[in-house]
């Protein structure tokens, strides 16, 4: 089911929750019920029930949305790092050269097909890509340079082998939900309480109240949406995550 329809359903089915509600329990108390009658009290701690779980909210979209840059970021790297691979080999023999770049193009072949869709389902890269990587660290630091050009490339050849393997271990570390359970629970019962409080000031059936109640749960179910959207990055977050490599290895990625 794509995703807008997902939201779609969701703000529907939540606006229409609370309309419901909201209209039963009016019927059930019957017109003699005075709104006016609400303690000061209640209507303090409503206040502050909703500023306190908009600040939670806020922190909540603010940390998922960090965690999408910074997935993206160390995608970014990835890709660059291992181009940059590629194209310094040019300085070592034809042998040496075909092989490192052999190694390259197997290592993003495979995540682009293979570890990828894992990644998004499990949360977690695959032992192949750990094994492909390793076989690009042996290629490029096992040869030993015989000219001072070759001595230049080494270094910086190595130093990119490095910075992918660092990126690879960011972009393991961002496949996972980035949103502990416990704040998960916290903001679901948060969303129910702050919603639940609009009865306790005794709505009524107005077309203003009702419009109004509506409108501000389709917004907590929108927000929840949200997080929930970003919260795996590679999963949902990223529209085409794989971008960086596609653009840089178009032949890898047709294969």
């Amino acid at each position: 089911m794509p995703e807008w329809l997902v939201l779609a359903l969701a703000m529907v089915a939540t606006c229409a929750i609370v309309l419901t509600v909201a209209v039963l329990r009016q019927r059930r108390l019957g017109d003699d019920e005075d709104p006016t009658e609400t303690p000061d009290v209640i209507e303090y701690m409503t206040m502050m029930i909703g500023v306190v779980y908009a600040i939670v909210l806020g922190l909540a979209i603010a940390g998922v949305w960090e965690q999408r840059n910074a997935a993206t970021d160390w995608v970014q790297r990835e890709a660059q790092a291992l181009h940059e691979v590629s194209e310094r080999v040019q300085a070592y023999p034809a042998g040496t050269r075909d092989r490192v770049r052999g190694d390259v193009d197997a290592y993003v072949t495979h995540t682009l097909h293979t570890e990828w869709p894992h990644m998004a389902e499990h949360g977690e890269l695959t032992d192949r890509g750990d094994v492909l990587l390793a076989k690009l660290r042996e290629d490029v630091a096992g040869y030993e340079p015989q000219t001072t050009l070759e001595s230049h490339a080494y270094q910086g050849l190595v130093d990119q082998v490095t910075a992918i393997d660092d990126a690879r271990t960011g972009r393991e570390l961002s496949a996972g939900s980035t949103m502990p359970g416990v704040v998960w629970f916290g903001l679901i019962i948060g969303a129910l309480v702050t919603v639940g409080m609009i009865f306790a000031l005794q709505i009524r059936r107005s077309g203003r109240e009702l419009l109004l109640a509506g409108l501000f749960s389709a917004l907590i179910a929108f927000l929840l949406f949200l997080i929930w959207h970003f919260d795996a990055p590679f999963a949902r977050g990223l529209s085409d995550s794989t971008e960086p490599f596609i653009v840089l290895f178009p032949e890898a990625a047709g294969g």
